[in-house]
Formats: C-alpha cells, structure tokens, sequence
C-alpha cells in the first residue's frame, strides 16, 4: 500500500466549484464506483461532503490508466489533477459536483477493501441487522453522514444559543448513587467497596438542582443518560439530553427561553420561521380532545365524550360503563364509511391492544344508520349522537366503553392509526405546542399508593397545594412537556424549593423519613442552607434530531446504537467477561429463573 507522504489535501470533494476550474487539486477518499469505458475509467470518489467524479485517460497516461483498473468499490485512494468542467451532454443536474470532473495526473492506492456485505448507498435497503453489525460501512452512507452532521450543528445551536442567555455548562458525575424511581437503573459494581455499587444517572435531575442551590443560577449541559427498561424504535438504553436548569424562574421563564431555542434550531437548520408563542393545551385539555399527553394536532378527528348520551341506552356496553364509573368517546372518522367489515373489524384489534375490550361503530347512510348496535339505540339517542359527533352521510363514527385511562389510550392510537389510514397528516408540516398543568400524582393501583407523575422533586401549582392534605388527585403540577408532532421533545417543571414542602411529597408517595434520608440524603441536607426557586427542562436531543431528519428510527440519528434487546451488533455488547475480573469485583453470576 502507498502512504500520502508529500501529498496534502487541497479540498472536499464539494467544497470545489466552477470557481475552481484549472486549479490543481488533491482529493482523498472512498471509490463509490469504477466505470470502464476502454480508453477512459471513470471513478466516483466519495468523502463526507459527498462525490466528485475523476477520469483516467489512457492517451494521457497508459500507466496511470492501468492502474485505475485496479480499482474497487471502497478502495481508499488520493487523486491528483486539474479541475475541469464536463462536457455539456455529460453534465449530472442531481449531484451538487455534476459540471465538475477531476482530470487525474496521480493516483495512489491508500487500503484496499474486500467486497462490502452491502452496497454503500443512500437510502440502502440492506437489513438493519446487517447494517448495524458493520455500522462502520452503514456510517459511510450519506444520509447516515448528514443525520450526524445534522446532529452535530444542532447540538452547536444549543450550546451557542444557551451560552449567550446566561448558560453555563457544567458537567455532572456519571458514576452516581442508585435512587431507584422509575427506570431501572444500570449498576456499576465498586472494586475498591465489595458489594457497594454506583449506578449511571437517569438523568441529572438532583445534580443540576444541586448546582442551583450553589448559586450558578443557569446551568445547561448535553450529557448522556441511562435507563434499564424495554426498547422502541424512538428509545436507546443510553440517549443524550439537552439538560438545563434556572434559579428565581416561574413556568413563563422556562417556557419562553426555551420557544427561543427551538424557534432558532428550525430557522438555521430547516429555514423554518416558527411563531412564537406556542400553542398550549392543559393535560386535561389534550387528553378529552386528542387521548394523548403528546397530541398530533396536524389533523383533526379529536374525541367527544358522549357519555351523557349514551348513559341510559340499551346497550350494555355503554350503560353499564358508565354506571360503573367508566365513559364512553366516540371519534367521527370523516368519509370512512366505506371501509369493508374486515378494515373496521381490524381498527377493533387496534384498540384490543391497547386495553379496549372492543370497538362499536356506527356507518351514517343516505337512509339511515348501518350498525350491529343501532338496534339498542333510540332515535333520539342516534340523532344526538350524531349532532354531538357532527356526522353526515358516510362517515365512520368509532366509540370505546371502559374506564377512562382505557379509552384515552385506544382512542388515541387509533385515531393516530386513522390519520395515517385517511391521509389527514401532511408529513412537512411541524406543530410545537406546550402540554401544561400535568396531574402531580397518579394512583399505583398495584401497590395501592400514590407516585409521583414526573418525579418527586416537582412543584405543585400554588393554588393546589391546600389538596395535598385533602384529595392529592386534584393535585396539577407546575409541570410542562413540548411536543412536536405527537412525539414529546422535551420535558420539566419547576422544583419544590421548600424542605417541608417536599418532606410532604415524599410522604405522600410512601416514603418515610427514613427512606427518603436513604435516597435522597445529600439532596435534603443541601435544602437546609438556603435553596433558591428553580426550574428546568431536558430535551431528548436524539428525538429532535430524528424529527429534524425526517426519520422514524432513532438509531438513524445515533452514531453507535443498540438494538431492540439493548445489544450491540458490532462489538457485541453486552458479553461475558473474564472469572479475574468478577472474582476483582466480588461477583458471582448465577442463572436466571425460568419464571
């Protein structure tokens, strides 16, 4: 193999332009592919900025030319030679370099390459499981490239943005205490302290509080965090959050910093002029028209309770439902009463799969209703049925009876599934919105106690606070998530800053005195010298940057992810390690139960 001793590289392949034409340059990389056309090769050389065509002329040099023909697809090689500009019928419109070719005068080969297990393209249709064991190669592709670069500059928007509004970044420990709430965490055994273990942050939640009591006053960082639970294509065991936290702030401060951020984020990196303020919904608000805490409101088909309606009906689903304490929503799918029996038959299974017992339905037609259940219906129960759910000729009215968490969840995905079905989602527009005043705690029916709704450190609304004592489940929270679309970009609240205050709310959600000095220890103890009013928020940076790029799949925006078991393809991690090291750490591994 040849070195580039005495050779340095001039440019990029796109960084050269029309401007160029006649200069000598030196380029450097990776062969897409060689075309023999007999007296002339043409080879496509690719580099992180993208390809730039080079010709080997036999009339110009028999050797040169000769030894092009050994070239393969990802041979590394450096080109010398004279920018020139195509002939006008060979001009390439779709590559940012198609005027331009390189006319080569020297060629050396820098590594060869065997024959790739996929083709290094754009948009491969290689299998991921293929792709991620040799995710070196799949990084080669160019979408894969500008998913990271993208990456990289809106990670540079943040730290430029937040610095230049009073941010400091401060990085916070990775080997940390475990205080479990939540997540499972990931254990790190301690060599120096048998049997003692750290374990790897969740996030940095108590630290960046801690840093508010230290008189920083704003503090952000992009840091990694790490929880032990099941995977989905928008979820990696460890992910990387935009974190941040601000001293003597209310929930307008945070929100309004944080619009800026986003707003600048879409104007440099997609040309996009967001509005600002952005729309909010309340919990409560989001959850009757949309069953979600992270609504897609780029359509409509929003829920309508019809309880009221129904409560009396002959049909048994509904009235006894209801006096059971549950509900019953409808959603008025537009147009789509023309689906088949097996497409209603399979939204049905839809809503099964997310707690719904069944999915009754009702299809207006010219002449009447069509429905299994409109026998149990009166005419004046269809009528205001159909007025509540503003239906005419040909729609699809869909409807779910069961407790009310049960309905908001079905009714949301499905309406999510008849978005798609319906063509209703126009995938280049983005609507940001707020989701605000979320419940402060949830019951654990399980376990029979209350659990905080976001974390125990969050700050009751002012007004709330006498329902404490009282009834905690009208309890909201100076909580706030930002959505994007239906996914959720980031989330926080305001903290408790009062010792007592949040004493009580550890109390309230089972800890005792004791338990909660086990766990959060440090935390209290800082609480008695002196703790400013603070809030915060962490966005999920490689969510944002998936929604940026336009992709589905988190792991198209993550350089080295995991996959669906929380394994690496590649290095194959997690693996078995040596007797020395577990015997070094005290451990012994024993097999896991089958049940």
């Amino acid at each position: 193999m040849e070195n580039i001793k005495g050779l340095k590289r001039t440019r990029l392949c796109t960084e050269l332009s029309v401007n160029d034409v006649g200069k000598e340059v030196v380029l450097m990389g990776w062969v897409q592919r060689r075309r023999d056309l007999g007296a002339l090769i043409f080879v496509t050389l690719r580099d992180r900025s993208g390809i730039m065509q080079v010709v080997f002329n036999s009339e110009a040099d028999p050797e040169l030319h000769k030894k092009a023909f050994q070239l393969r697809s990802e041979y590394v090689i450096a080109v010398r030679g004279t920018l020139a500009l195509r002939s006008p019928e060979a001009i390439n419109r779709n590559m940012p370099t198609g005027e331009l070719e390189v006319l080569a005068k020297e060629l050396r080969i820098l590594s060869k390459s065997e024959t790739p297990p996929f083709h290094i393209e754009e948009n491969s249709d290689a299998n991921e499981a293929l792709r991620l064991k040799y995710r070196y190669l799949d990084l080669r592709r160019p979408d894969l490239q500008g998913n990271l670069i993208l990456r990289h500059r809106v990670a540079k928007i943040a730290r430029d943005y937040f610095d230049a509004n009073g941010f400091l970044e401060i990085e916070t420990p990775v080997l940390t205490k475990s205080t479990p709430e939540g997540a499972r965490d990931y254990l790190v055994p301690s060599r120096v302290q048998p049997g003692k273990f750290y374990a790897l942050p969740q996030s940095p939640q108590l630290f960046k509080q801690l840093l508010m009591i230290s008189g920083f006053d704003r503090y952000m960082q992009i840091t990694k965090c790490f929880r032990d639970e099941d995977l989905r294509a928008d979820r990696q065991p460890e992910f990387t959050q935009i974190d941040l936290e601000m001293s003597f702030v209310d929930v307008e401060d945070v929100i309004r910093v944080n619009e800026g951020f986003i707003q600048r984020v879409f104007r440099e990196i997609l040309d996009i002029e967001l509005p600002v303020p952005f729309k909010r919904l309340t919990y409560k608000e989001a959850m009757e028209r949309f069953g979600s805490d992270k609504p897609d409101t780029r359509f409509g088909l929003e829920l309508k309770n019809v309880s009221d309606i129904v409560k009396d009906s002959g049909f048994k689903v509904f009235s006894d439902t209801i006096a059971n304490g549950g509900c019953v929503r409808a959603i008025n799918a537009k147009g789509a009463g023309t689906f088949s029996r097996k497409e209603i038959d399979a939204l049905g299974e839809t809503v099964k799969t997310y707690g719904a017992k069944g999915l009754a339905w009702i299809v207006i037609e010219d002449n009447g209703v069509r429905s299994p259940i409109a026998k149990f219906l009166t005419e004046t129960e269809l009528q205001n049925l159909k007025e509540r759910l503003e239906a005419q000729v040909g729609d699809l009215l869909l409807f779910v009876a069961d407790k009310e968490e049960i309905v908001f969840n079905s009714l949301g995905h499905l309406r999510l599934v008849l978005g798609e079905k319906l063509n209703l989602i126009d995938h280049d527009k983005y609507d940001v919105l707020w989701v605000t005043e979320f419940p402060l705690l949830e019951r654990d029916e399980e376990e029979n106690r209350w659990v905080a709704k976001h974390h125990p450190f969050t700050s009751p609304m002012d007004e709330d606070i006498e329902y404490l004592d009282t009834d905690p489940s009208k309890v909201r929270a100076k909580a706030y998530d930002i959505i994007l679309n239906g996914y959720e970009l980031g989330g926080g609240s305001i903290r408790i800053h009062d010792i007592e205050l949040q004493n009580k709310m550890f109390n309230i959600i089972g800890f005792s005195d004791e338990e909660a000095k086990e766990r959060f220890g440090f935390l209290l103890e800082a609480f008695k010298y002196g703790v400013p009013p603070h809030g915060g928020l962490a966005f999920g940076l490689d969510r944002l940057v998936m929604l940026l790029a336009k992709t589905s799949n988190i792991r198209d925006v993550i350089a080295f992810p995991k996959v669906q078991n929380a394994s690496d393809l590649m290095t194959n991690a997690p693996d078995y390690v040596d007797e020395k090291q577990l015997e070094e750490l005290c451990i012994k591994t024993v097999e896991p139960s089958e049940n």
